[in-house]
């Protein structure tokens, strides 16, 4: 009778993986595949930057009413009264050479013409030699000169010596172009007395202050 060969036995050692963990321990969780990821959108603008202040202005200070308005004070011999204003015309300086000075004063002149000043606006007075106008003028008799002058539709022109004799303008303009000391002196007193508005002086600054400060 043949001999069945005994089955072999398998080791508990030869077998496989379990299919259940050991007890005590827990399968690990497998990690998620990761997708695609999501691209930013556009940047919000930043807000726009506020520009430079500008300059501070003073805040005005709060008016007074009539409630709360301080009281004038009364003078000696009743109640206070405005402040006067200074008198006198404003005065122009125009620094130059008495070889120069009638040219400045015929470009004075000039400037004054274009900014709208009429011609019967305007007397210019000189210390030394005479306008050339004035010179051709009373080459007709001293009559037709102070006819001229009494018209006023035109610049007039005058000597230091005879200056006196003129009326007031608006605008007077001096040349220092040459004369004594006491030539100066009298045109400017007699121009500063005789200008409405303006009273514009060529020649030296030097010269012509002090005699100003004096005339003041």
């Amino acid at each position: 009778m043949p001999l069945i060969p005994e089955e072999p036995q398998i080791h508990e050692k030869a077998q496989g993986p379990r299919a259940t963990p050991a007890s005590g321990r827990t399968a690990p969780t497998p990690r998620p595949v990761p997708g695609p990821r999501p691209v930013p959108g556009p940047r919000p603008a930043a807000p726009p930057r506020p520009g430079r202040p500008g300059p501070l202005r003073p805040t005005p200070p709060a008016q007074r009413t009539s409630r709360d308005a301080a009281p004038a004070k009364p003078g000696p011999s009743g109640p206070a009264t405005p402040a006067a204003t200074p008198a006198g015309p404003q005065i122009q300086l125009i620094p130059a050479s008495p070889e120069g000075a009638l040219d400045a004063a015929e470009e004075a002149v000039d400037l004054l013409l274009d900014s709208g000043r009429t011609p019967g606006d305007v007397l210019v007075v000189t210390t030394g030699e005479p306008h050339p106008w004035a010179a051709h003028e009373l080459s007709f008799g001293d009559a037709a000169y102070w006819a001229q002058h009494d018209a006023g539709d035109d610049v007039f022109y005058a000597d230091a010596a005879v200056v006196e004799r003129a009326a007031a303008r608006p605008v007077v303009v001096v040349a220092l172009n040459g004369g004594p000391e006491s030539a100066v002196v009298t045109a400017l007193s007699a121009a500063r007395s005789r200008a409405g508005a303006l009273l514009i002086v060529c020649g030296d600054p030097q010269r012509i202050n002090p005699v100003l400060d004096a005339s003041a």
